[in-house]
């Protein structure tokens, strides 16, 4: 099944720049990473993002230098989540194949959806909504859920629920995510990856986790806090997501880019 499924990655990502000769030096890059600081979000109980000086400024040999330490959890930021972190024996972040971290966009539009109800569930029904505009869900793609919550980043109240921190804290979390039917058609379609502009995969109010196990189950990895997705298409653009390659990890942070072609 694995292996099918790279398999099927990899030459649907091969039509995506070699059918079309797609020049990647033209067109547009949409950066749709979050920057890392001390303001990115992390789930309440995880440890947050901090940066600390080593050096910054001019050395006696006469040139400029800078360095810096960091350190954070693996789940914060725009990060993915490997099969791992809900799926016993799946893979880890760096075992988790190039081809399902590269290829064709498609994006699911629930932004109305979402506006209206803050703990709104990516439905079956959504998908087969957009299938039957853009047509079917090609294997190997990487599926992006638009809530369109990415513009709430900055205020961490609003954007999550709370901005309190600590165990008591996740349970005043609000935020979209994808049902576990709707996790499962995706696994039917046989996806790379699906991304998300919220905190989780799952809902805020999720006690369950069922989309995560859902699709980790299966090895699919998750995207979560992507940015700002306005300006891609349902369809057409190529999706790179490139985590930090943790050995034995089950998440990093993640670097994820959209390709628009054009002239």
């Amino acid at each position: 099944m694995l292996f099918r499924r790279t398999a099927l990655a990899l030459s649907t990502l091969c039509l995506a720049f070699s059918a079309s000769a797609q020049d990647i030096a033209s067109g547009r890059w949409i950066d749709l990473t979050h920057a890392f600081n001390e303001q990115s979000v992390y789930w309440p109980t995880a440890e947050t993002f901090t940066k600390t000086e080593v050096y910054h400024g001019h050395t006696e040999g006469g040139w400029f230098y800078s360095a810096y330490n960091f350190s954070a959890a693996e789940h914060g930021g725009t990060h993915m989540d490997s099969p791992i972190h809900f799926a016993e024996g799946a893979n880890t972040t760096d075992k988790v194949p190039v081809g399902q971290l590269i290829g064709l966009g498609f994006v699911i539009d629930v932004s109305r959806q979402a506006a209206a109800n803050v703990d709104y569930l990516v439905s079956v029904a959504d998908i087969e909504a957009f299938e039957a505009k853009h047509g079917r869900i090609p294997a190997g793609a990487i599926v992006l859920l638009n809530t369109g919550r990415a513009g709430l980043y900055a205020n961490r109240s609003a954007y999550m629920g709370t901005a309190e921190r600590g165990a008591a804290a996740v349970a005043k979390l609000h935020f979209p995510g994808l049902s576990a039917d709707g996790a499962a058609l995706l696994v039917d379609r046989r996806i790379g990856a699906v991304g998300i502009d919220t905190p989780s995969i799952d809902y805020g109010q999720s006690k369950t986790f069922s989309a995560h196990v859902t699709l980790m189950t299966n090895n699919i990895p998750a995207f979560e806090n992507v940015a700002d997705m306005s300006a891609l298409p349902p369809t057409g653009s190529t999706i790179v997501a490139l985590p930090m390659k943790i050995e034995g990890g089950s998440g990093g942070p993640l670097r994820i880019v959209a390709h628009l072609p054009g002239r």
